[in-house]
């Protein structure tokens, strides 16, 4: 048990996928996972492991923001032994081309400044996705016949944001998309030797401000999920 995480030593798998919103995690777990087991309640942050085709895997909430999730990919990574970690998320679109319910998988994430920020003082470091990982979520997105774009995003410090010529200037830069978590994870990855990758389902965009409802975005994560399980447990080359 850590101070955020109630589960017992050997309840959480090596590989965990990382939806923000706890009641996500939930049905993700229901829906993919054989046998999903309850394995943290802490602060509600809900978490379940289960089998996906006979591998142990975790779905664990991780909160809004770079702060919430560090805090859940440290512990996980340190006190229980994670080494795949993929966030399946939401995001907004900030390219023309990139339409609501595509897939994003973030190659690289841009970010203002991250809770690591400290540690790298002057460096800019360039957080990125695990190269097995990336490949596979491609390979599977085909295989599903689902329309996916791979580039980088960008995570953003505050979700009600009040710069747009820095909006603007990373659609010039081909920036696809915008969220609150991946920098973070792609940090805390490289620094303790982790796999991770970001897989994000497009909800709104912030160019033509089209959005999902609610009951939309549920029916259409599941391929999200999907892509991502796939990747975590794809053959090695």
């Amino acid at each position: 048990m850590t101070i955020h995480i109630g589960a017992e030593p050997g309840q959480i798998a090596e590989t965990v996928l990382l939806p923000g919103d706890p009641l996500r995690a939930e049905w993700a777990a229901q829906t993919f996972l054989k046998d999903p087991v309850c394995v943290n309640r802490v602060r509600g942050m809900l978490g379940f492991t289960g089998t996906w085709q006979g591998h142990r895997v975790t779905i664990h909430g991780s909160g809004m923001g770079m702060p919430s999730l560090s805090i859940y990919a440290n512990e996980l990574i340190r006190d229980y032994g994670v080494n795949t970690l993929i966030r399946i998320g939401s995001c907004g679109a900030m390219q023309e081309s990139v339409e609501l319910r595509d897939v994003i998988v973030a190659m690289t994430a841009s970010s203002l400044s991250t809770p690591s920020s400290g540690i790298f003082r002057e460096l800019n470091f360039s957080p990125c996705a695990n190269y097995e990982l990336l490949a596979a979520a491609v390979s599977s997105a085909r295989t599903l016949k689902t329309k996916y774009h791979v580039g980088g995003i960008y995570s953003a410090d505050v979700f009600y944001d009040e710069r747009p010529d820095l909006n603007e200037i990373m659609t010039r830069h081909g920036i696809l998309g915008v969220e609150m978590e991946t920098a973070e994870l792609y940090n805390l990855a490289a620094r303790h030797g982790a796999r991770a990758l970001a897989v994000l389902t497009v909800s709104d965009h912030l160019l033509s401000h089209k959005s999902l409802s609610s009951e939309d975005r549920e029916s259409s994560f599941g391929d999200m999920v999907q892509i991502a399980l796939e990747a975590a447990f794809a053959p090695a080359e």
